[in-house]
């Protein structure tokens, strides 16, 4: 990759490590059922400003239409509303080290449903120390039922399960003649629309009080910011550096994630939790099999 290509990953890493921080601000006040549907809906108006410039037309048809619902339920709507009710009791940093997980999933997903992906060894590998990683971050109460809020970090792997199952899903996509962002703007609008009549039957956000301009502020910025703006650097850095680079991206949102979460929370984590990170990472690495390359010649 050049160095533009560093700098929009080290962008969108931020992006989407932000996005666990003003998640985080948004549900103090505001419940997670609502924000995603902020969320989603604030986004698909963005990106179809971003089609309208870019002259790409509107992307459903009749056969496009269940794919973009079943895409939406699986990268949005329940991955989001997993995170964001986890991060009602953990941390937002270990929310994003957990939600690191992803391609592990994804991994495991397209071997078990997809002919063409077959188990290699590194792989195995990652997967190995991706799941250890995962028991340290338990502290052991995965075994017992206790440990640091179970119930968050058990939403937050189904939410890692679920963008799994959607990486291996959305392979649909590669057939249907659609844009990057056309494909962003179908989920998010699908997801829009499943949302809202969840959202208005839980949290009857109309009788909830004005949230304050913080909050706001944070479900803005995770929609324009670290949802819609960061669709379109992803999606322009993977037509210039490829998936596998780009999937760099998996190792570098906790950081920002903890760093903001810590300067301006005033969020800490455990050793374990930072043990627990290092062997998911090493597990990414081993994935992505560059490094061993190297280290082989």
């Amino acid at each position: 990759m050049g160095l533009r290509d560093w700098g929009l990953l080290l962008l969108l890493s931020f992006l989407w490590g932000g996005a666990f921080f003003f998640a985080a601000v948004a549900v103090t006040e505001l419940p997670p059922l609502t924000v995603v549907l902020a969320r989603t809906g604030l986004a698909a108006l963005a990106l179809v400003g971003v089609l309208r410039l870019g002259g790409e037309r509107w992307p459903f048809r009749g056969r496009t239409i269940p794919i973009f619902l079943i895409m939406g339920l699986l990268n949005n709507l329940l991955p989001f509303s997993l995170l964001f009710w986890a991060q009602t009791v953990i941390p937002s940093g270990l929310a994003s080290i957990l939600n690191a997980t992803t391609p592990i999933f994804a991994i495991l997903a397209a071997h078990l449903l997809l002919a063409d992906e077959r188990m290699a060894a590194n792989k195995a590998a990652g997967i190995g120390f991706g799941f250890a990683g995962v028991v340290v971050l338990m502290g052991g109460g995965l075994l017992d039922g206790t440990g640091f809020a179970l119930a968050g970090m058990l939403a937050c792997l189904g939410a890692a399960l679920s963008y799994g199952l959607a990486a291996t899903y959305g392979r649909r996509f590669r057939t249907m003649g659609l844009s990057a962002a056309q494909v962003a703007l179908g989920q998010l609008v699908a997801t829009t629309l499943m949302m809202a009549p969840v959202a208005a039957l839980v949290d009857r956000p109309w009788t909830l009080p004005a949230p304050s301009l913080a909050v706001v502020l944070a479900v803005a910025a995770l929609a324009f910011v670290s949802t819609a703006l960061a669709y379109v650097i992803f999606f322009r850095l993977l037509a210039s550096a490829g998936a596998v680079n780009t999937a760099l991206v998996t190792l570098l949102i906790p950081a920002s994630a903890i760093l903001l979460g810590a300067l301006f929370l005033g969020e800490t984590l455990a050793g374990r939790h930072y043990a627990g990170l290092a062997l998911i990472g090493a597990g990414l690495l081993a994935i992505d099999g560059r490094v061993l390359a190297r280290l082989r010649r």
